[in-house]
């Protein structure tokens, strides 16, 4: 009877921590690939960035991967889609007269390394 419920045990300890995490895993997968639509970015499993251009009948996706080249890929073959970093993009536009006002000119002959380290210090 004891080992009975070292093997009843042993099983539900293996459902708790592999089964289970393993189906919700399967299941945002596929959440996420129902979820693909034209205008997003993805990334595929053999790390090509894209942006889905159509979805064609055979729900392959039509994937353009620089301007003008388009790829067809299977749906299965998207690993994620890239979410836009719309924070970044604010930083970038409010800083950009900061770092127009610090740009500094400088003559050839005082590019050099030295020159640098003496105009820092």
């Amino acid at each position: 009877m004891a080992s009975l419920i070292i093997i009843v045990a042993m099983f539900v300890l293996l459902w708790i921590l592999l089964i289970r995490p393993q189906r919700t895993r399967q299941q945002k997968q596929q959440q996420m690939l129902s979820s693909i639509d034209v205008g997003d970015e993805i990334l595929t499993v053999g790390g090509l960035y894209g942006i889905v251009q159509e979805i064609d009948e055979e729900e392959d996706l039509v994937v353009e991967i620089a301007e003008g080249i388009q790829v067809r890929i299977a749906r299965r073959a998207v690993g994620t889609v890239v979410k836009p970093d719309e924070d970044e993009d604010d930083e970038v536009v409010g800083d950009a007269d900061a770092v127009e006002d610090e740009l500094v000119t400088v003559p050839e002959g005082d590019a050099s390394l030295e020159a640098t380290q003496k105009r820092m210090s």
